[in-house]
């Protein structure tokens, strides 16, 4: 979504109810600039004084004041989110060929096969296989990645390790010489790991909710810039005339609504 008041309105002519187009993400910020233009256009009509206060030039100036700010808001938590799923990313980039390297250092040992074997398995457990999904993403969601085979989640991929520098904590021998691969500074990895999953799981339902206060004030039911809009127009309507140029000029300012 985008908060250009300049932005195109990519609106789904598959979804109509009643001859109102369903809102697409660049429809927000359309609706919000169109609120704008309707309410220059009535100021200007000299028999425009509604009897409902939300119909007033004031208010709806709030309204679009307040819409404005709501639609930055949305922006801003999405961005945040956005940066908060490419640190993990950058964070777990390397946790395979870690993992890997950690068996490599274990199997020149002499270890018991047993604790080869659990470590081997482990290790399997976070490369995992992985397959494709086709699922598409909500607003508010993360892109789906993909769908594991072998418990890939970013969470279940940072527990693991865990479990696995567990074990490498009841090897004595297990004393690498690369920093990296030493246990206490693979400790402080597998901590920042977990912390990148729990700041986007943060950040998302900081934008969840602020998708919920956008949606309440531009397409709540009655109170909601949408039905604002529709009765703005309609008081038009009973004013001038569905036939005037007063009403034409505001019927064709366009706003969509949810379903």
């Amino acid at each position: 979504m985008g908060t250009n008041s300049n932005s195109e309105l990519q609106s789904n002519p598959e979804h109509k109810n009643n001859n109102k187009k369903v809102v697409s993400e660049t429809g927000h910020a359309k609706n919000v600039a169109n609120l704008q233009k309707l309410t220059e256009q009535v100021k200007v009509y000299t028999l425009y004084n509604p009897p409902v206060d939300n119909l007033k030039i004031v208010n709806l100036q709030s309204l679009y004041t307040d819409s404005t700010t709501k639609l930055s808001e949305v922006e801003d938590k999405r961005n945040a989110n956005k940066n908060a799923i490419t640190l993990r990313q950058s964070a777990f980039e390397n946790l395979k060929s870690t993992c890997t390297r950690i068996i490599n250092q274990l199997e020149i040992l002499g270890l018991p096969q047993g604790t080869i074997d659990q470590a081997k398995s482990l290790n399997r457990t976070i490369q995992g296989g992985q397959k494709k999904t086709t699922t598409l993403p909500q607003e508010g969601k993360e892109a789906p990645k993909t769908v594991s085979t072998s418990r890939q989640s970013y969470t279940q991929q940072a527990d693991n390790l865990g479990i696995l520098l567990q074990l490498l904590a009841t090897i004595p021998a297990y004393n690498p010489n690369e920093d990296e691969l030493k246990l206490t500074n693979l400790n402080t990895y597998q901590t920042s790991l977990v912390s990148s999953t729990q700041t986007v799981d943060q950040t998302e339902a900081e934008l969840n909710n602020k998708i919920i206060e956008r949606d309440q004030l531009l397409y709540a039911d009655g109170t909601g810039l949408y039905s604002i809009a529709q009765n703005v127009k309609k008081y038009v309507k009973s004013l001038y005339g569905a036939t005037s140029p007063e009403y034409t000029n505001v019927s064709g300012i366009e706003f969509t609504t949810r379903k």
